[in-house]
């Protein structure tokens, strides 16, 4: 049995880019998709939920690799006005009696797993930031490029779109409103306290994004699977 839970919540923005959803096919098999809406204009809020529903249902079907490929196809081409919608997702497939949770993301969206002692981060940030830091680059100067995306959905190709095998009971997909706002050591917390309910964990970490110094707090998302 796979247990899930879904969770999201408005920043300081003017509206919601993010968007999720979880699908489960009549076997059990779980598709779950997270996206981080690049930008708040009206036309982003309102493509996210169709972008995280078509991921979720083609990758309960497909697998998470051609449930974000194809919602990535209803935004490839540019709108007339130029402004047509990106994002930046994660995408899982779960399912029952199978030990591996596949995972595959584009952007900084992230995938967490939690084995009962350890909470575990399996994705990488597709950002100038993390790249930076992974060639030896001083934090202080990384730093200041970690908004600077390298790929995005619009853009996604195989090549881009990565791919991460979680045996972990419990997956934890989240946008950058929360990882990037809520300390290590809590979100950690968090999973320990509520690793038996997705539904509560999903809420305790939206709820406890906060504003940064300069009073701004950005949307947050999360989807817990539980196997």
């Amino acid at each position: 049995m796979i247990r899930t839970g879904l969770a999201t919540r408005e920043g300081t923005a003017a509206d919601n880019a993010d968007a999720a959803k979880v699908y489960k096919l009549t076997d059990g098999t779980v598709g779950a998709a997270v996206i981080d809406g690049i930008g708040h204009g009206p036309h982003t809020s309102a493509t996210a939920p169709l972008l995280a529903e078509v991921a979720a249902r083609i990758s309960a079907r497909r697998g998470p690799l051609a449930g974000l490929l194809t919602a990535s196809e209803l935004i490839a081409d540019k709108h007339a006005d130029g402004k047509e919608a990106d994002a930046v997702a994660v995408a899982a497939r779960a399912v029952p009696d199978d030990g591996i949770t596949v995972v595959n993301w584009t952007g900084d969206a992230r995938a967490y797993g939690w084995n009962g002692r350890r909470l575990e981060l399996y994705t990488d940030d597709h950002t100038v930031g993390a790249q930076l830091r992974a060639n030896g680059v001083a934090l202080e100067v990384a730093r200041e490029h970690d908004n600077w995306l390298r790929t995005s959905l619009a853009r996604a190709t195989i090549g881009t779109v990565y791919t991460a095998g979680i045996r972990d009971q419990l997956i934890v997909l989240t946008t950058d409103g929360i990882h990037a706002q809520i300390p290590a050591d809590l979100l950690t917390g968090l999973v320990r306290d509520h690793e038996d309910d997705p539904a509560a964990l999903a809420a305790a970490l939206v709820a406890a994004a906060q504003d940064d110094t300069d009073g701004y707090r950005d949307d947050a998302t999360a989807i817990v699977i539980l196997h």
